[in-house]
């Protein structure tokens, strides 16, 4: 579980000044620390920090307890000073929470108080806002990170807030701890899809072992008649297998999901990119015209592939499914002026979770662009908002690029593969050139629901840029 630590910041002169301030303070940070609980997060609260000392102390513990990010709550004004020598030593992404206990000041009910000093105290319980710039001020001329939440507690906006920080640390840590594997080689000429696999383990921590057809082929080999029935029949209870579908193409089909489940199970892997073809007939064209049924129930079970050995989608597929998006494996199909919307799919896996409606599983007499033929997916991203995620490598650097859209009812191409509308607020036109010129490889990862601001947090946490087209 991902650790998150929490604490506050105030004044130690405040407290014999204003009886019952500090516990009223307190009792706020907890009701904070709670809700985090709440996010599926390990939340360490070391509760107000209120002198440098304490501060020292504080970041020991918590760089002790190895979090991963650090909620600052102000829980009234506090001394810069108080929080140098904390946000120094952790060396980790700070958020602070400018977060008021209420709206406003009951403005009435605070001045009949009648007394000035239980006013003071009063409004100290309300001062969140004046440390605010004190800290960006101190954090920006100390060359530390960091991101504000302002709002008050009861507020759906600051939880959305919080709750996406914490998710988006949970992503960098699945992206941290995840395998991805790489079977085959690349789809020849595809000069975008190369990746540099140095680059990627180092923008995302993620390790990457390479496959060998090999070995494949050695646990499909050993696949027994017992494991083929099962996985039959997890097809007809996961896809609409339709009547066009010969028995011997289920079959293969089958026998070599079998075998993908034994080579994911035995390298712990989390996402997977392959392509193969060698010479036409080479006893390994049974095994890579045979994956997609296997590789799309891999997909939905959290463990995304990605075609044409494009490692930077996997990346993106596994981005998406950690944030509990789904991630399907597209490319530009074509362009509808006339409604203003882009069409994508993909031959190939596809994530069965995301799907308006039930995936169909129908016969291809050819593979695109590849050789062989057999079983391929054809299926609809569920309607509604979305979002497109691609990992870029760019001349200098990796990124992120990100648009939001909304999935579309309307005509598809029904060609045995997944395929469908999207709609962006600029439009198809701009949305195509402004996609297009911030270079990625022409696939991208899908997912429903609107989560732009999260990749983005996600990026702040990788330090890692991330470019928004809409």
């Amino acid at each position: 579980m991902t650790k998150i630590g929490l604490f506050g910041i105030g004044l130690d002169t405040y407290w014999p000044q204003f009886k019952g301030l500090f516990e009223r303070l307190e009792g706020y940070q907890n009701q904070i620390a709670e809700k985090m609980q709440e996010y599926g997060a390990e939340v360490i609260n070391v509760g107000i920090v209120d002198t440098p000392e304490k501060a020292v102390e504080t970041a020991d513990f918590l760089k002790k307890n190895d979090v991963e990010l650090v909620f600052l709550y102000v829980s009234t004004y506090a001394l810069s000073s108080t929080v140098l020598p904390l946000a120094q030593k952790l060396k980790c992404p700070i958020v602070i929470l400018n977060i008021q206990p209420v709206a406003a000041i009951d403005y009435e009910k605070f001045n009949l108080l009648g007394d000035r000093g239980k006013m003071t105290g009063e409004w100290l319980a309300h001062c969140q806002a004046c440390s605010v710039p004190e800290l960006a001020n101190l954090f920006n001329r100390a060359s530390i990170d960091y991101e504000i939440v302002t709002g008050f507690l009861g507020e759906p906006f600051v939880w959305n807030e919080i709750k996406g920080w914490i998710k988006a640390t949970q992503v960098a840590a699945t992206m941290r701890t995840n395998r991805l594997g790489v079977l085959g080689n690349y789809y020849g000429g595809m000069l975008d899809v190369y990746s540099d696999l140095t680059k990627q383990s180092t923008a995302f921590g993620t390790y990457i072992k390479v496959l060998e057809m090999c070995e494949l082929k050695a646990l499909r080999d050993d696949v027994t008649e017992e494991e083929i029935h099962g996985k039959v029949q997890e097809f007809n209870e996961t896809f609409e297998v339709i009547e066009a579908c010969e028995q011997v193409e289920i079959l293969r089909a089958a026998t070599t999901s079998v075998a993908l489940d034994k080579l994911v199970k035995a390298h712990d892997l989390g996402a997977l990119a392959y392509y193969y073809e060698g010479q036409p007939g080479n006893e390994y064209e049974n095994i890579v015209t045979s994956v997609i049924a296997g590789n799309t129930l891999l997909t939905g079970k959290n463990i995304p592939v990605a075609g044409e050995y494009e490692v930077k989608n996997a990346q993106a597929m596994k981005i998406m499914d950690a944030f509990g998006s789904g991630g399907s494996f597209s490319e530009f199909y074509a362009m509808d002026f006339n409604d203003d919307i882009v069409m994508l799919g993909h031959d190939g896996p596809a994530h069965f979770a995301i799907s308006q409606g039930k995936v169909q599983l129908v016969p291809l007499p050819v593979y695109h662009g590849k050789p062989g033929k057999g079983l391929s997916i054809q299926m609809t991203v569920k309607h509604g908002p979305v979002t497109l995620l691609s990992v870029v490598e760019g001349k200098d650097e990796v990124f992120m690029l990100v648009a939001e859209g909304e999935s579309v009812e309307g005509p598809t191409l029904q060609i045995g593969n997944t395929n469908s509308r999207y709609r962006f607020s600029v439009g198809a036109r701009i949305f195509m050139n402004e996609w297009s010129k911030n270079g990625p490889a022409h696939h991208c990862a899908i997912g429903v629901g609107h989560i732009a601001d999260k990749i983005e947090k996600l990026g702040k946490i990788l330090k890692m840029k991330v470019v928004r087209v809409c």
